[in-house]
């Protein structure tokens, strides 16, 4: 695939070229009644139109013999709200738990559910070395370090399994942007239907529009399912803050690729089929272990494997395994929305974004969805 059709290759666009003006009230605070009721933004890459569909129509454009390729990550409840000693609100989010004895080399996330994490803080001036912070009686948080990019190690105190007791006094960590409490409607809403590996901070949010109905029907369509893991980060929602994309620092997550699953996309490819990444998520972790990535020589054969990834998608990126790309609408001046621009280019994307503002789409987590073909 050639990179960025509207653009040099060697221009570096600045950050403030990914700005965009968004109505506040366009930003979605809840789901929508139905998850593939979503709107559907379809931009052609090649001649730049726009089409407007709904979600479920997605079915009409995956063809028989593509393989759509789903993120399986499931969001932990890593929000935790307790009273600091001496009284005063604070909020921990849980990050990653650190490995336990056995666990080298194995991924981060919840399926350690040990005591200690890496965690976010709040109020950070508050919370030093020492400080506790009461969940509920039958849990307590220790600050045991201040680590140098402001996040903490913190000590998760307990009598019940670890698991247990973040399952009943965490909350799912919702979006800043979507300014409301967790509901009821969340805890189902804010996982994709096919969520199986736990230890993500944030949904992978193309996928929350996809129905069983739906994926069942394109099964019968005759496209392919395949399905990696990538553990979404709280770096997921910060701004790029420098006008030099290339001073920002990638945050990074986790990734696994099954070296099976990833032999039936080279089929499929290898046979004329389009890859369909369900996702900036599914879009890194592919480009990650494709051959030929990372300024690499090499087939372009998608790999097997599992590790961090810091991957960092800007127009003039050559994307390797990815053909097709299904995703939501993005904040402003995010790693997103560039790799969006990546992928459409970015004078399409802006001015698809441009379009979906008029049209009054809804934005970000969970908002309506574009397909750019």
């Amino acid at each position: 695939m050639t990179p960025s059709p509207d653009r040099d290759p060697a221009e570096r666009l600045p950050t403030s070229a990914f700005a965009y003006e968004l109505p506040t009230d366009l930003i979605a605070h809840y789901p929508a009644p139905e998850r593939d009721a979503s709107r559907l933004l379809v931009v052609h890459r090649g001649s730049g139109t726009i089409r407007h569909r709904t979600f479920r129509d997605i079915a009409g454009l995956i063809a028989p013999g593509d393989i759509l390729v789903l993120n399986e990550t499931r969001v932990i409840p890593a929000r935790l709200l307790g009273t600091r000693a001496g009284g005063g609100a604070a909020e921990i989010v849980l990050l990653e738990a650190e490995a336990g004895a056995g666990d080298e080399g194995a991924p981060p996330g919840a399926r350690h559910w040990g005591p200690l994490w890496r965690a976010l803080v709040r109020p950070g001036a508050k919370l030093g070395i020492g400080r506790r912070v009461r969940i509920a009686p039958e849990l307590e948080v220790e600050v045991v370090e201040v680590l140098p990019d402001g996040t903490r190690r913190i000590r998760l105190h307990t009598p019940l399994p670890v698991r247990a007791a973040i399952e009943r006094f965490g909350r799912l960590p919702l979006p800043p942007y979507i300014e409301r409490p967790v509901e009821p409607v969340d805890a189902e809403r804010y996982q994709t239907v096919y969520a199986r590996a736990e230890g993500s901070v944030a949904a992978p949010t193309a996928g929350l529009h996809f129905t069983p109905a739906l994926l069942q029907s394109l099964l019968d369509r005759g496209v392919q399912i395949a399905r990696v893991v990538l553990h979404v980060g709280v770096g997921t929602f910060r701004p790029v803050e420098v006008e030099d994309p290339a001073e920002h620092v990638m945050h990074a997550e986790w990734y696994e690729v099954d070296e099976v699953e990833a032999e039936r996309m080279n089929a499929v490819r290898r046979a004329g089929g389009r890859l369909w990444a369900v996702g900036t998520t599914v879009t890194r972790t592919l480009e990650t272990v494709v051959s030929g990535g990372a300024g690499e020589r090499g087939s372009g054969e998608i790999r097997g494997g599992s590790g961090w990834t810091r991957m960092f998608i800007q127009p003039g990126y050559e994307f390797r395994a990815v053909d097709c790309l299904i995703t939501n609408l993005h904040l402003p001046r995010s790693t997103l929305l560039m790799l969006v621009s990546a992928f459409a280019g970015h004078d399409a994307t802006m001015a698809a974004y441009a379009e979906a503002v008029r049209e009054r789409y809804r934005f970000f987590s969970y908002g309506d969805a574009m397909a750019i073909l």
